[in-house]
């Protein structure tokens, strides 16, 4: 089969010695079957895409198709010119290669053949956008100004390496509203599978689960709050039920970035939340008796199924964060399910002496967000806040109280601040006053160890941004002896004979 081939641009500057990957009789064979039988189409539809084609008239031919057998439609020669003719796609293209697409049917060698075709189809857009990449990569090279960074460059072929071993696509650009909308019917095609529930990852808190929907994939949620509030432990508890095998959903491998403490560490804290042992206890070896022990043991026997990576690199850069979320996701064949990290303030920038330490910041919230898109899970970053809420005499933070940046509210889809009353109330026990007799000071005291006992245990989650989604406060219980956050119940709601 012949045909008058236009050569495509991609290699017109720096491979004009070879002729670039293609197999066009392989196209021909394609498009053939699909012509001669729509339901070929549904053999290689996950396989290949219109950008893998190297004919520009072929990729044109296979998206037609698409389009009408995703609507419903027969695709054929006589429906396809029409079709093109509605959408004003060169009609005369077509008129002057009017037998072009019955000759496509007519010159089918093999119809069985249509996936070995695809396959070679797919693996000579490997090999042009592999030398697209390398060409890419010796120009920016050879090409180095002042003001880039190495780092940048390595990060930025690394991620267009994924994003070709991931699907295909480098650079995927405008979309069709047809293939939006395909996607998106499909986004609420599995929110109805789970019944209007849970449609994103499950966090193990009901009524926070209730409020966010879960963990959505491409979501970047940022946790804050002040030194002791328990962000880090918020932030384990949640990883670590990602990561276990529950009855709701099945475990996802969660990565998590420990930028501040060590992975020992990390690890004494989930063995505390997961056998209920006294998180002093174990990093003291007081008080560990053979119940404790057996508990320890049988926890760790669970902590060994679960899928949890735990990074602990020191000033690890936004590029180190990506370049290491790729891999891992790669060698899950795809299945990494959460990426932590602990904390913000700690990712080193590009500047290695934390000038204009404001900009740096915006440059890794945007960073963050763009591995949440790119590798299409929800990140999951804690963030600090600034001293001004100690000088308020209403601790509760709010969205000015985040750390440095202003960034991190914009970047973010969910930002969610810690919040512990008792944390704040035992540090205000009364002293006596200057002419305060007895009975004043024990009427202060008792009153304030009536509501520290009345608010002690209790956390609150207040979620002041969340971009698809309404904004409030989850109440939370939490236990400071095993770092472990827990539904809330109320006393009201404590059946009788509790």
């Amino acid at each position: 089969m012949s045909s008058e081939v236009q050569k495509s641009e991609i290699g017109k500057n720096f491979h004009n010695d070879k002729e670039l990957p293609q197999n066009i009789e392989a196209e021909q064979n394609v498009l053939g079957s699909i012509l001669y039988d729509n339901e070929s189409f549904d053999k290689i539809s996950e396989s290949i895409k219109e950008n893998h084609f190297y004919d520009p008239l072929h990729k044109k031919i296979f998206s037609s198709c698409s389009k009408l057998i995703n609507r419903g439609q027969l695709a054929s020669p006589i429906t396809l010119k029409a079709f093109f003719s509605e959408d004003e796609i060169n009609f005369s293209e077509i008129e002057s290669n009017r037998n072009y697409l019955q000759n496509l049917i007519d010159g089918v060698g093999n119809f069985s053949a249509i996936k070995d075709y695809a396959l070679e189809i797919k693996e000579c857009f490997f090999r042009r956008e592999l030398i697209r990449i390398g060409s890419e990569m010796i120009k920016d090279a050879s090409d180095l100004k002042i003001e880039d960074i190495s780092e940048k460059q390595i990060e930025q072929a690394e991620s267009k390496l994924y994003g070709l071993a991931e699907n295909g696509l480098l650079e995927q650009g405008p979309k069709n509203f047809d293939m939006v909308l395909t996607d998106t019917i499909k986004q609420i095609d599995t929110t109805l599978k789970h019944d209007g529930n849970l449609s994103g990852l499950d966090t193990g808190l009901i009524d926070l689960n209730s409020k966010l929907g879960g963990l959505h994939a491409s979501d970047l949620l940022i946790i804050a709050g002040r030194p002791g509030m328990g962000k880090t432990a918020l932030a384990t508890n949640i990883a670590f039920h990602v990561a276990s095998p529950n009855n709701k959903m099945a475990s996802k491998p969660v990565l998590f970035f420990s930028l501040e403490m060590s992975s020992v560490q990390l690890a004494t804290r989930i063995l505390s939340e997961r056998s209920n042992i006294d998180s002093e206890h174990l990093r003291t070896g007081k008080n560990l008796n053979e119940n404790a022990y057996n508990k320890l043991i049988k926890a760790n026997t669970s902590i060994y199924e679960a899928p949890f990576y735990i990074d602990e690199t020191p000033a690890i850069s936004i590029a180190q964060i990506a370049s290491r979320s790729r891999r891992l996701k790669r060698q899950l064949n795809g299945n990494l399910g959460l990426i932590v990290i602990d904390y913000i303030q700690l990712i080193m920038g590009l500047n290695k002496n934390n000038e204009n330490r404001v900009q740096e910041l915006s440059t890794i919230t945007r960073g963050l967000k763009a591995i949440a898109k790119e590798l299409n899970i929800p990140v999951v970053a804690l963030s600090q806040l600034s001293r001004a809420v100690e000088q308020r005499e209403d601790k509760r933070p709010n969205l000015a109280d985040l750390r440095e940046s202003g960034s991190i509210e914009q970047d973010a889809d969910v930002v969610m601040f810690v919040f512990r009353e008792d944390y704040y109330h035992e540090k205000m026990e009364p002293i006596r006053k200057s002419g305060e007799t007895e009975e004043q000071l024990n009427e202060r005291y008792e009153n304030w160890k009536s509501y520290y006992e009345k608010i002690k245990g209790q956390a609150q989650i207040i979620i002041a941004k969340q971009r698809h989604g309404p904004i409030g406060t989850v109440n939370l219980s939490f236990n400071d002896r095993f770092t472990k956050f827990g539904n809330f119940i109320r006393n009201d709601n404590i059946p009788e004979g509790f």
